[in-house]
Protein backbone atom coordinates (compact mmCIF):
# COMPACT_ATOMS: atom_id res chain seq x y z
CA UNK A 1 0.00 0.00 0.00
CA UNK A 2 1.55 3.94 -0.77
CA UNK A 3 0.62 6.66 0.37
CA UNK A 4 0.37 9.84 -1.44
CA UNK A 5 -0.05 12.89 0.07
CA UNK A 6 -0.55 16.05 -1.35
CA UNK A 7 -0.47 19.18 0.80
CA UNK A 8 -3.44 21.28 0.82
CA UNK A 9 -3.06 23.63 3.65
CA UNK A 10 -1.17 23.39 6.69
CA UNK A 11 -3.76 21.36 8.19
CA UNK A 12 -3.40 18.55 5.89
CA UNK A 13 0.37 18.73 5.99
CA UNK A 14 0.17 18.30 10.08
CA UNK A 15 -2.25 15.36 9.31
CA UNK A 16 0.79 13.72 6.57
CA UNK A 17 3.05 14.11 9.17
CA UNK A 18 1.18 11.95 11.77
CA UNK A 19 0.94 9.74 8.83
CA UNK A 20 4.64 9.49 8.42
CA UNK A 21 5.36 8.99 12.00
CA UNK A 22 2.52 6.73 12.67
CA UNK A 23 4.00 4.14 9.21
CA UNK A 24 7.80 4.38 10.44
CA UNK A 25 6.93 2.94 13.78
CA UNK A 26 4.56 0.36 12.15
CA UNK A 27 7.29 -0.25 9.51
CA UNK A 28 10.08 -0.51 13.01
CA UNK A 29 7.50 -3.30 14.65
CA UNK A 30 6.92 -5.68 11.79
CA UNK A 31 9.80 -5.74 9.59
CA UNK A 32 13.47 -4.18 9.21
CA UNK A 33 13.13 -4.24 5.32
CA UNK A 34 11.44 -1.08 4.57
CA UNK A 35 12.33 2.09 3.09
CA UNK A 36 10.43 5.31 3.33
CA UNK A 37 10.59 7.62 0.57
CA UNK A 38 9.42 11.34 0.58
CA UNK A 39 9.58 12.44 -3.19
CA UNK A 40 8.79 15.36 -5.34
CA UNK A 41 5.11 14.92 -6.58
CA UNK A 42 6.08 14.98 -10.62
CA UNK A 43 7.97 11.39 -10.60
CA UNK A 44 4.52 10.31 -8.57
CA UNK A 45 2.29 11.11 -10.50
CA UNK A 46 3.93 10.06 -14.10
CA UNK A 47 4.16 6.54 -12.08
CA UNK A 48 8.03 6.20 -12.34
CA UNK A 49 8.34 6.20 -8.61
CA UNK A 50 5.52 3.34 -8.37
CA UNK A 51 7.21 1.31 -11.44
CA UNK A 52 10.44 1.56 -9.46
CA UNK A 53 9.01 0.57 -6.42
CA UNK A 54 7.57 -2.23 -7.25
CA UNK A 55 10.56 -3.50 -9.40
CA UNK A 56 12.96 -3.30 -6.69
CA UNK A 57 10.39 -4.90 -4.43
CA UNK A 58 10.20 -7.80 -6.54
CA UNK A 59 13.44 -8.25 -7.17
CA UNK A 60 14.85 -7.99 -3.59
CA UNK A 61 11.92 -8.73 -1.56
CA UNK A 62 12.47 -5.15 0.37
CA UNK A 63 9.56 -2.54 0.89
CA UNK A 64 9.34 1.17 -0.23
CA UNK A 65 6.38 3.15 0.52
CA UNK A 66 6.28 7.05 -0.35
CA UNK A 67 4.77 10.30 0.64
CA UNK A 68 4.50 13.18 -2.50
CA UNK A 69 5.14 16.51 -1.95
CA UNK A 70 6.92 19.31 -3.39
CA UNK A 71 10.26 18.95 -2.98
CA UNK A 72 10.78 22.19 0.13
CA UNK A 73 7.83 19.90 2.02
CA UNK A 74 9.62 16.59 0.93
CA UNK A 75 12.97 17.65 2.62
CA UNK A 76 11.16 19.35 5.52
CA UNK A 77 9.70 16.19 6.42
CA UNK A 78 13.07 14.43 6.32
CA UNK A 79 14.21 16.79 9.02
CA UNK A 80 12.20 15.37 11.33
CA UNK A 81 14.06 12.11 11.05
CA UNK A 82 10.96 9.41 9.59
CA UNK A 83 12.01 9.53 6.45
CA UNK A 84 14.76 7.59 4.59
CA UNK A 85 15.53 8.72 1.68
CA UNK A 86 14.34 11.69 -0.77
CA UNK A 87 13.87 12.47 -4.09
CA UNK A 88 13.99 15.76 -5.10
CA UNK A 89 15.06 18.59 -7.85
CA UNK A 90 16.06 21.83 -6.42
CA UNK A 91 19.35 21.77 -6.10
CA UNK A 92 19.51 24.95 -4.04
CA UNK A 93 17.51 23.38 -1.12
CA UNK A 94 19.32 20.33 -1.66
CA UNK A 95 22.28 21.10 -0.43
CA UNK A 96 21.04 23.18 2.42
CA UNK A 97 19.67 19.73 3.28
CA UNK A 98 22.82 18.56 3.16
CA UNK A 99 24.88 21.78 4.66
CA UNK A 100 22.24 21.41 7.39
CA UNK A 101 23.47 17.70 8.00
CA UNK A 102 20.16 16.53 7.28
CA UNK A 103 21.21 14.42 4.25
CA UNK A 104 24.19 12.63 3.35
CA UNK A 105 24.82 13.59 -0.22
CA UNK A 106 23.19 14.57 -3.67
CA UNK A 107 23.02 11.28 -6.27
CA UNK A 108 22.06 12.17 -9.65
CA UNK A 109 19.05 9.51 -10.55
CA UNK A 110 17.38 10.94 -13.64
CA UNK A 111 16.63 13.96 -15.77
CA UNK A 112 14.18 15.87 -17.62
CA UNK A 113 13.02 19.08 -18.80
CA UNK A 114 10.50 22.08 -18.41
CA UNK A 115 8.69 23.24 -21.06
CA UNK A 116 7.23 27.17 -21.54
CA UNK A 117 3.10 26.33 -21.93
CA UNK A 118 0.28 28.25 -23.34
CA UNK A 119 -2.78 28.60 -25.31
CA UNK A 120 -2.48 27.94 -28.94
CA UNK A 121 -3.63 32.04 -29.47
CA UNK A 122 -0.01 32.85 -27.81
CA UNK A 123 -0.60 36.75 -27.02
CA UNK A 124 2.61 37.33 -25.94
CA UNK A 125 4.48 35.25 -29.03
CA UNK A 126 6.19 33.47 -27.28
CA UNK A 127 6.08 30.51 -29.43
CA UNK A 128 9.24 29.27 -31.00
CA UNK A 129 11.38 31.39 -28.76
CA UNK A 130 14.74 30.08 -28.12
CA UNK A 131 15.87 31.43 -24.88
CA UNK A 132 12.88 30.73 -21.71
CA UNK A 133 14.34 34.24 -19.90
CA UNK A 134 13.19 36.11 -23.16
CA UNK A 135 10.18 34.21 -23.61
CA UNK A 136 9.30 35.41 -20.08
CA UNK A 137 10.33 38.60 -20.65
CA UNK A 138 7.34 38.99 -23.33
CA UNK A 139 5.15 37.44 -20.96
CA UNK A 140 5.72 40.18 -18.72
CA UNK A 141 6.03 42.93 -21.41
CA UNK A 142 2.23 42.26 -22.91
CA UNK A 143 0.88 41.45 -19.12
CA UNK A 144 -0.53 37.86 -20.76
CA UNK A 145 -1.70 35.75 -17.62
CA UNK A 146 1.16 33.30 -15.89
CA UNK A 147 0.22 30.90 -13.52
CA UNK A 148 2.47 29.86 -10.81
CA UNK A 149 2.85 27.22 -8.45
CA UNK A 150 4.74 29.28 -5.67
CA UNK A 151 4.43 27.08 -3.15
CA UNK A 152 8.63 26.58 -2.90
CA UNK A 153 8.23 23.21 -4.84
CA UNK A 154 11.41 22.16 -7.41
CA UNK A 155 9.20 23.73 -10.26
CA UNK A 156 8.23 26.59 -8.29
CA UNK A 157 12.33 26.86 -7.86
CA UNK A 158 13.34 26.66 -10.87
CA UNK A 159 10.58 28.83 -12.30
CA UNK A 160 11.95 31.93 -9.73
CA UNK A 161 15.21 30.88 -11.04
CA UNK A 162 14.50 31.80 -14.45
CA UNK A 163 12.62 35.38 -13.88
CA UNK A 164 15.86 35.73 -11.96
CA UNK A 165 18.10 35.42 -14.59
CA UNK A 166 15.81 37.28 -16.68
CA UNK A 167 16.37 40.18 -14.27
CA UNK A 168 12.67 40.36 -13.36
CA UNK A 169 10.38 40.18 -10.28
CA UNK A 170 7.28 38.98 -11.68
CA UNK A 171 4.50 40.61 -9.72
CA UNK A 172 0.82 42.43 -10.74
CA UNK A 173 -2.41 41.33 -11.99
CA UNK A 174 -1.23 39.34 -15.12
CA UNK A 175 1.16 36.97 -12.47
CA UNK A 176 -1.27 34.86 -10.74
CA UNK A 177 0.37 32.40 -7.96
CA UNK A 178 -2.55 29.09 -7.85
CA UNK A 179 -3.96 28.71 -4.24
CA UNK A 180 -3.79 24.96 -4.48
CA UNK A 181 -0.06 24.77 -6.46
CA UNK A 182 0.93 22.66 -3.76
CA UNK A 183 -1.29 20.07 -5.14
CA UNK A 184 1.38 19.65 -7.74
CA UNK A 185 1.83 20.18 -11.52
CA UNK A 186 -0.52 18.36 -12.94
CA UNK A 187 -3.34 20.53 -10.41
CA UNK A 188 -1.58 23.63 -11.87
CA UNK A 189 -1.16 22.54 -15.81
CA UNK A 190 -5.11 21.33 -15.48
CA UNK A 191 -5.64 25.68 -13.95
CA UNK A 192 -3.31 27.33 -16.59
CA UNK A 193 -5.13 25.25 -19.24
CA UNK A 194 -8.51 26.38 -18.00
CA UNK A 195 -6.94 29.77 -17.54
CA UNK A 196 -5.66 29.93 -21.30
CA UNK A 197 -2.43 31.58 -19.49
CA UNK A 198 1.01 30.29 -19.74
CA UNK A 199 3.54 28.55 -17.17
CA UNK A 200 6.61 26.52 -16.55
CA UNK A 201 5.81 22.71 -16.21
CA UNK A 202 7.56 19.72 -16.38
CA UNK A 203 7.48 17.72 -19.74
CA UNK A 204 6.22 14.51 -17.86
CA UNK A 205 3.09 16.19 -16.74
CA UNK A 206 2.32 17.76 -19.91
CA UNK A 207 2.63 14.68 -21.75
CA UNK A 208 0.59 12.68 -19.28
CA UNK A 209 -2.08 15.23 -19.83
CA UNK A 210 -1.71 16.54 -23.18
CA UNK A 211 -5.02 14.80 -24.45
CA UNK A 212 -7.39 16.56 -21.97
CA UNK A 213 -6.02 19.45 -22.30
CA UNK A 214 -6.06 22.50 -25.12
CA UNK A 215 -2.48 24.15 -23.93
CA UNK A 216 0.53 23.54 -26.29
CA UNK A 217 4.07 23.89 -25.97
CA UNK A 218 5.50 26.95 -26.91
CA UNK A 219 9.41 27.07 -25.70
CA UNK A 220 11.80 24.01 -25.32
CA UNK A 221 15.11 22.99 -25.82
CA UNK A 222 16.86 25.59 -23.53
CA UNK A 223 19.65 24.37 -21.61
CA UNK A 224 17.81 26.43 -18.76
CA UNK A 225 15.13 24.59 -18.84
CA UNK A 226 16.68 20.96 -17.83
CA UNK A 227 15.59 19.16 -14.58
CA UNK A 228 17.70 16.93 -12.84
CA UNK A 229 16.37 14.68 -10.42
CA UNK A 230 18.66 13.77 -7.81
CA UNK A 231 18.15 11.03 -4.17
CA UNK A 232 19.15 11.99 -0.84
CA UNK A 233 19.73 9.44 1.32
CA UNK A 234 19.08 10.78 5.37
CA UNK A 235 22.22 11.15 7.47
CA UNK A 236 21.78 8.34 10.13
CA UNK A 237 24.35 9.86 12.14
CA UNK A 238 21.54 12.64 12.85
CA UNK A 239 18.48 9.73 13.28
CA UNK A 240 19.60 6.86 14.68
CA UNK A 241 16.28 5.12 13.43
CA UNK A 242 17.17 5.54 9.84
CA UNK A 243 17.17 2.13 7.75
CA UNK A 244 20.59 3.35 5.87
CA UNK A 245 21.31 -0.60 4.78
CA UNK A 246 17.95 -0.88 3.02
CA UNK A 247 18.21 2.53 1.54
CA UNK A 248 21.68 2.40 0.42
CA UNK A 249 20.70 -0.92 -1.36
CA UNK A 250 17.78 1.07 -2.78
CA UNK A 251 19.96 3.88 -4.28
CA UNK A 252 22.29 1.44 -5.28
CA UNK A 253 19.49 -0.01 -7.82
CA UNK A 254 18.13 2.65 -8.74
CA UNK A 255 21.13 3.98 -9.83
CA UNK A 256 22.63 0.63 -11.61
CA UNK A 257 22.66 0.52 -15.81
CA UNK A 258 21.42 -2.89 -15.47
CA UNK A 259 18.61 -2.06 -13.03
CA UNK A 260 16.85 1.18 -12.34
CA UNK A 261 18.14 3.22 -14.41
CA UNK A 262 17.14 1.14 -17.75
CA UNK A 263 13.55 1.35 -16.05
CA UNK A 264 13.91 5.06 -17.10
CA UNK A 265 15.03 4.65 -19.83
CA UNK A 266 12.60 3.08 -21.20
CA UNK A 267 9.36 4.57 -18.85
CA UNK A 268 7.03 6.31 -21.09
CA UNK A 269 7.84 4.96 -23.82
CA UNK A 270 5.28 2.90 -25.13
CA UNK A 271 2.65 5.04 -24.05
CA UNK A 272 3.74 8.24 -25.14
CA UNK A 273 5.95 7.78 -27.79
CA UNK A 274 8.71 9.09 -25.66
CA UNK A 275 10.59 8.42 -22.58
CA UNK A 276 9.11 10.62 -20.00
CA UNK A 277 13.17 10.50 -17.81
CA UNK A 278 16.15 9.97 -18.97
CA UNK A 279 18.89 8.18 -16.87
CA UNK A 280 21.71 10.33 -14.98
CA UNK A 281 23.44 8.33 -12.48
CA UNK A 282 27.11 8.59 -12.72
CA UNK A 283 27.41 4.92 -13.24
CA UNK A 284 25.06 5.26 -16.44
CA UNK A 285 27.17 8.23 -17.69
CA UNK A 286 30.68 5.99 -17.31
CA UNK A 287 29.04 3.05 -19.47
CA UNK A 288 27.72 5.11 -22.11
CA UNK A 289 31.17 6.83 -22.48
CA UNK A 290 33.05 3.47 -23.11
Amino acid sequence: MRILVRKRSALLFLLCLVLVTGCACLSSQKSEQFVFLSSTIGPIDSGIVAALEDQFEKETGIRVRHVGAGTGAALKMATRGQIDLVMAHAKSLEEKFIADGYGTERIPLMYNDFVIVGSSADPAGIKGEKSATAALKKIMDTNAKFISRGDKSGTHVAEMELWKAAGITPEGAWYVVYEKGAEGNVATLQYTDQEAAYTVIDRATYLSLKDRIKVVILVEGDGALLNYISLIPVNPAKFSRINQRDTLTFVEWLTSPEKGQLIIRDFGKEKYGSPLFFPNSVEWRKLQKK
